[in-house]
């Protein structure tokens, strides 16, 4: 629009300028012509005889060659030695320069010349007085008469021209800016329906289409992308549905094995008791059955609870708890009250959280440090406002004393099935556990990240919302 605009402010600039000057050269012309063929004319007519002298004599014949002054009238000056004439007031005019003076000594013919004195325009005409001594040659007499003419009315024109110009130019920008609206309004619109087009297929709408008009090159951006999101939408409904496939087969099957595990673990408790009767072999067998199935259970359990966390059936029973106290029961259920375990937890600490879900948080972390790190492994518990208009934020952190996690492993950890090491063909766990605590902290609205401590050792730091209740609230 912009450039548009410019292309027209120019192009009528450079019109309305060139008018001006052309039609401002020719007024000026047309007067300077006039006068100055006038003024030869009645000088040539006009006698003197030499010596020239002051006096009435000389300021009549100068108020004559004045009065047939045209276009405008004149005002006469003779110069001839130290005399001084004119048919005005003065015998001297301010307007005439020393230049124009110089320029008629040397130039018998005439000249002029136009001179600006406090804001007025002037014609200044030189006309030498001569004898023809030839048909080509002449002598100065040394009289010289100069014609002041007013160009009050040139200027006058000449200011109105100026003024036609620029009031003439500015319609028609005007008048431009509409076929530059127009134009502007051709291309941007569909670029604007594009914008608006890819927003709305970023926020999910993948049915999304533009309106094709035309036969240009933006409507065949519009078909392109129209037929790019056509097959986007095709592809990401096969994956959903691949997805949802997926989930059920997933779902399905938990809830098939559940009823079939239900038997073989009460079986296999049976077994384990009498276990102790049996041969080495057998026993060992029975041990093994029994220590496999309990994996399985919990592979099962492990699937159902994803399941629904992929399925969004997943709810947040919340209850404002003591945080502290939470956690030691977590630890004290699972038998973590050795030395493998150490606790910084104070007390007083309360927030809204759905106590079964951050009790699978803090078992999950802990074991992992235990199974995969090394002793103690230990369990910290704060509290912490990172601006002062920010909320509250719950921080629970578990290190472990192990090695710590590679580099290459960190961005993986919580995925689902995640192998560290490619030569580990068995996990010691279900290969959920990971992945089931970062849904449950996402479903407190919090975080959870991975990394390891300057010291050596992995450390897991759960970070949640603190929504604790007022005393008395």
């Amino acid at each position: 629009m912009l450039a548009f605009l410019l292309v027209a402010a120019v192009s009528a600039g450079t019109t309305a300028a060139l008018t001006y000057r052309e039609a401002r050269t020719a007024l000026l012309e047309t007067a300077q012509d006039t006068a100055v063929t006038s003024f030869r004319d009645q000088v040539q007519q006009t006698a003197f005889g030499l010596p020239v002298r002051g006096g009435e004599d000389l300021e009549s014949v100068l108020r004559d060659i004045a009065r047939k002054g045209k276009p405008h009238p004149w005002v006469v000056f003779a110069e001839y030695g130290s005399v001084r004439a004119s048919s005005g007031e003065n015998p001297v005019s301010t307007v005439i320069t020393p230049e124009l003076r110089r320029a008629a000594r040397a130039n018998p013919h005439g000249i002029f010349e136009r001179v600006v004195k406090d804001g007025v325009p002037y014609l200044t005409i030189a006309m030498p007085m001569v004898f023809k001594t030839g048909p080509y040659s002449v002598v100065p007499s040394g009289l010289v008469l100069y014609a002041v003419m007013r160009l009050t009315d040139e200027q006058i024109n000449v200011d109105a021209l100026l003024m036609a110009g620029r009031d003439g130019a500015l319609p028609g920008l005007a008048i431009a800016l509409i076929p530059g609206l127009i134009a502007a309004r051709s291309v941007l619109r569909p670029v604007r329906e594009l914008r608006q087009a890819a927003r709305s297929m970023g926020s999910g709408r993948l049915d999304t289409r533009i309106p094709v008009r035309g036969s240009d090159e933006l409507a065949d951006l519009a078909r392109t992308f129209n037929e790019s999101a056509a097959q986007l939408e095709d592809s990401v409904r096969e994956l959903r549905e691949a997805e949802a496939r997926a989930r059920r087969f997933a779902s399905d099957v938990s809830h098939e094995l559940r009823t079939p595990l239900a038997g073989m673990l009460a079986v296999t408790e049976v077994l384990d008791e009498d276990a102790d009767h049996l041969d080495a072999d057998t026993a060992r067998a029975v041990r093994l059955v029994s220590a496999e199935t309990g994996k399985l259970a919990v592979l099962v359990e492990d699937l159902m609870e994803i399941s629904r966390f992929d399925a969004r059936a997943a709810e947040l029973n919340a209850d404002e708890v003591d945080v502290a106290e939470a956690i030691r029961k977590t630890l004290h259920n699972r038998h973590w009250t050795d030395d493998r375990v150490r606790t910084d937890l104070p007390t007083g600490i309360r927030a809204r959280l759905d106590l079964r879900r951050f009790d699978v948080v803090i078992a999950n972390l802990v074991g992992n440090a235990l199974r995969h790190g090394s002793a103690p492994v230990t369990v910290r518990l704060r509290t912490e406002t990172r601006s002062p208009s920010g909320p509250a934020l719950l921080i629970t952190e578990v290190a472990d004393d192990g090695p710590g996690i590679q580099p290459a492993v960190l961005p993986h950890v919580f995925d689902r099935f995640y192998k560290a090491d490619a030569a580990r063909t068995r996990s010691a766990g279900s290969g959920l556990g990971l992945a089931i605590t970062l849904e449950n902290v996402k479903l407190h609205g919090g975080t959870i990240r991975a990394g390891n401590r300057p010291g050596g050792g992995a450390v897991f730091t759960v970070e949640i919302p603190l929504h604790a209740e007022e005393a008395g609230g």
